[in-house]
């Protein structure tokens, strides 16, 4: 059978972070959504997203094609109805598809013709970006369920202080000496030659994806998740870090997501609590405004390749579009759009051309090419962002 993972209809509640992906290759908890459905339908798949995404990520169309929504998380008990789906049949979830089989070209379908399958167990859905968060603990409990079901970890060497070494699990090359694994409240997976430096205290549910690293005598409060060859120091709580992205100093970093090739500078903070305690509001990229999240707790929203300079100071409920460079002292204000370069006394345009340069040594120092590929997506969203920077 032929998978395709499609970005339905919250894609753009997604931004910044679909920006530069497909909703399928957003991570929460240990895996990205693609690399769960792949696990779970021992297949690989390919993807239905927006145009300016697709030659990077390209979609492959067979006469038989099951199309499953990338906001939707697997687990088991929805994998095998996916995969005993017959023509014509679609997995819903009160309104919303999550599922159909067709030998229908995709302009072709009618699902007023379909049969109807209404999924009634839980499901993790991601419709906002605040949820990649939220429900990161749940998705690193499944995740580790997953990748370690029937398999030993490899041993935790005895200079650790371990709490519950029944719910950790180390894969093969993962380094920690003299640090503090507290899994009694969830889950800690330490991927394929990751390391944790002396003095760490790490709290679970906890991943630390391959060739990732915590900096020495880090504290690190669950759920959290590290992306591969990320770095963290400092604190950090309740985040995300895609992979490839920095914060490798002191600092907080709280109820926050990264993207991909971000950097925070030395002594970075973001603010997770309004001072009155009163509910977050953060940008809407579909209502171009701010709109209520209905959290208490919620602090920074990075885009792809976006950096900040040491002592950068964010405010509660901070949106940071692509390839930002922010730096200077005060709080900048709580929508950066996308390519701009500047702090708290006013923003200029920061030109492709410039962020390129700036890219290209990044990436080459992990050995990772930015291709012309890359640099047309870029391209596009620098267009398509145009509007929110005062040129």
């Amino acid at each position: 059978m032929n998978y395709i993972l499609f970005d339905g209809p919250f894609r753009n509640n997604l931004l910044p972070f679909t920006f530069t992906r497909p909703v399928a290759d957003i991570r929460i908890g240990i895996l990205t959504i693609r690399e769960k459905w792949e696990q779970y339908l021992g297949n690989t798949t390919t993807t239905i997203t927006e145009d300016y995404l697709s030659d990077k990520y390209p979609m492959v169309e067979m006469d038989e094609n099951v199309l499953i929504n990338a906001s939707f998380l697997p687990n088991a008990e929805l994998v095998e109805i996916v995969k005993n789906l017959e023509e014509n049949q679609a997995i819903f979830k009160n309104e919303d598809i999550i599922a159909f089989y067709t030998k229908n070209a995709q302009e072709d379908i009618n699902f007023e013709t379909f049969e109807a399958i209404e999924y009634v167990d839980e499901v993790l859905k991601i419709e906002h970006t605040w949820d990649i968060f939220s429900k990161n603990g749940a998705a690193i409990e499944d995740d580790f369920e997953l990748l370690t079901k029937g398999r030993r970890s490899q041993p935790i060497p005895s200079s650790n202080n371990i709490i519950a070494p029944q719910n950790i699990f180390l894969e093969e090359g993962a380094k920690l000496e003299f640090t503090t694994l507290n899994a009694s409240s969830g889950s800690i997976y330490i991927g394929k030659d990751a390391e944790i430096m002396e003095g760490s205290v790490i709290r679970g549910p906890f991943a630390l994806c391959e060739h990732a690293t915590v900096k020495l005598s880090a504290k690190i409060y669950g759920p959290t998740t590290v992306g591969p060859h990320s770095k963290v120091g400092g604190e950090v709580n309740n985040s995300v870090i895609f992979g490839y992205s920095n914060k490798g100093h002191d600092g907080f970093l709280g109820n926050s997501i990264l993207g991909e090739w971000c950097n925070l500078g030395a002594d970075t903070n973001n603010s997770n609590l309004k001072n009155n305690y009163a509910e977050v509001r953060l940008w809407d990229y579909n209502t171009e405004s701010f709109a209520r999240t209905g959290l208490q707790f919620c602090g920074l929203m990075m885009g792809d390749h976006s950096k900040c300079g040491i002592n950068t100071m964010f405010n509660t409920g901070t949106v940071v579009g692509v390839s930002a460079n922010i730096f200077g002292s005060g709080f900048p204000r709580n929508f950066v759009p996308s390519f701009s370069w500047g702090g708290s006394g006013g923003f200029t345009t920061y030109l492709t051309k410039k962020a390129f340069e700036v890219a290209e040594v990044v990436m080459s120092r992990r050995d990772v090419e930015l291709t012309d590929t890359d640099k047309a997506i870029l391209e596009h969203v620098f267009e398509i962002t145009k509007k929110y920077r005062r040129e």
